[in-house]
């Protein structure tokens, strides 16, 4: 990863207006990952979606970490069941063309 796929916490909390304590709980939890590079913490650009989705759950919703975190997991896999169905839809059309 090179530091231009890489944002300052820090950047991301002021533009934000959070505390650096919500995204490290959002770490612990093991939602978004952070890299420590020379004692500054980045997080991942592609994290940034979710991230702000999260923030939604969070600040708009009222919800707790606990629930964004159940919400995340289970958007997650939805996501990736529906990748398998059309996965396995394209199967299914190559053997019904045959």
């Amino acid at each position: 990863m090179t530091r231009e796929q890489l944002i300052p916490v820090l950047e991301f909390c002021q533009c934000h207006q959070i505390e650096f304590s919500f995204i490290n709980s959002l770490h612990e939890f093991g939602l978004i990952e952070i890299v420590t590079i020379q004692q500054t913490a980045f997080l991942y650009y592609d994290e940034l979606p979710k991230l702000e989705q999260i923030l939604l759950f969070n600040k708009e919703l009222e919800i707790n970490l606990e629930g964004v975190e159940v919400i995340i997991r289970l958007l997650e896999r939805v996501n990736q069941i529906q990748y398998e169905m059309n996965t396995l839809r394209n199967r299914l059309r190559i053997y019904e063309n045959l």
